[in-house]
This record gives C-alpha cells, sequence and structure tokens, in this order.
C-alpha cells in the first residue's frame, strides 16, 4: 500500500518566503544548466519577490507542504511595455521533488484564473530552453510561440518567448 500524499496548499506569497523561493529558482537554473546573465538567477528582485508582488495588478502564489516547507510558486505580473490587457507569468520554479507531480500546471492554472478575474486579456512568457521539463508543459496548456519578446523585462537571457489568451 503506498502513502498518501497530501495535496500542497497553493496561497499567496508571504515575506517570510523569499529565501526559499530564491534558493528554489537558483538551484533549479544552475541544475539546468541555465544559470546565466540575463536571466531571474542574476535578477535581484529574485531575493525579493515578496516585494515585487506588492505590485498593483500582481500576485505570486507559493505552494507549500503539509509541513510548511515552501515547494515552489509561480507568479503574474504586469511587466512594463506590455500593456493594460497582458501580463506575464513569471517565475514558475519548483523543488526538484515536486516536478512531474502535476504542481507546476495547477500553480499555472490558478495564476491564470487569478489573471482573468483581474481583466488580463492575454498571457506572456519569458523561458529558456534548458528548461526541458517547463517548455512542454508550456506548449500543453496552450502558449504558442512568438518570434521575438514583448516588454521590457530586462531577461536578455531568455530565447523563448510565448503568448496566450488569459
Amino acid at each position: 500500500m503506498s502513502a498518501i500524499i497530501p495535496t500542497p496548499l497553493i496561497r499567496p506569497i508571504r515575506p517570510a518566503d523569499n529565501a526559499a523561493l530564491a534558493a528554489i529558482i537558483r538551484a533549479t537554473l544552475a541544475e539546468f544548466g541555465a544559470a546565466k546573465p540575463g536571466t531571474v538567477y542574476y535578477d535581484p528582485t529574485t531575493d525579493h519577490l515578496h516585494e515585487l508582488f506588492q505590485a498593483p495588478r500582481s500576485q505570486y502564489f507559493v505552494a507549500e507542504a503539509a509541513d510548511g516547507a515552501v515547494l515552489g510558486g509561480v507568479g503574474i505580473f504586469p511587466t512594463p511595455g506590455l500593456g493594460p490587457g497582458v501580463a506575464e507569468l513569471v517565475k514558475v520554479y519548483l523543488r526538484h521533488a515536486a516536478r512531474g507531480t502535476g504542481l507546476g500546471r495547477r500553480l499555472i492554472e490558478q495564476s491564470l484564473t487569478w489573471a482573468r478575474e483581474a481583466g488580463f486579456q492575454q498571457i506572456y512568457l519569458e523561458t529558456l530552453p534548458e528548461l526541458t521539463q517547463a517548455v512542454p508543459l508550456y506548449e500543453r496548456l496552450g502558449f504558442a510561440y512568438l518570434p521575438g519578446p514583448l516588454g521590457q523585462s530586462g531577461h536578455f537571457g531568455c530565447t523563448i518567448w510565448m503568448l496566450r489568451a488569459a
């Protein structure tokens, strides 16, 4: 008989989550060989996500295990230059052990629901080909490839740009 694993809680970000989330983001990028300039690995906001997501029309969701451990998270952010009807899906990262469980999809779907309710019509994202588990998930969730970047994220190291209806 296999053990029953409790469904992680998904909740808004708290100030105490900053260090755990920054560690998850940087460990994931390093694991996939994507810890390079122009990515969130070197972005100073990575260490201050709670503060970043106090911006109007932004939201960051955290997945929390039954023991209180942060498993990862995902955000919706009104990146400058995208326009009022477009938000960016940002900082989608999970601990290694939480990947492949459906948690990433669940976090993204909750974020998309929040974005629609907040009045966004389209969701944009930037990613890297090295993130071999994330890119196919984005495709399955209906994101279509773009020929170049939108907005002004400052993440010049990203080489994949995608968009979908909210």
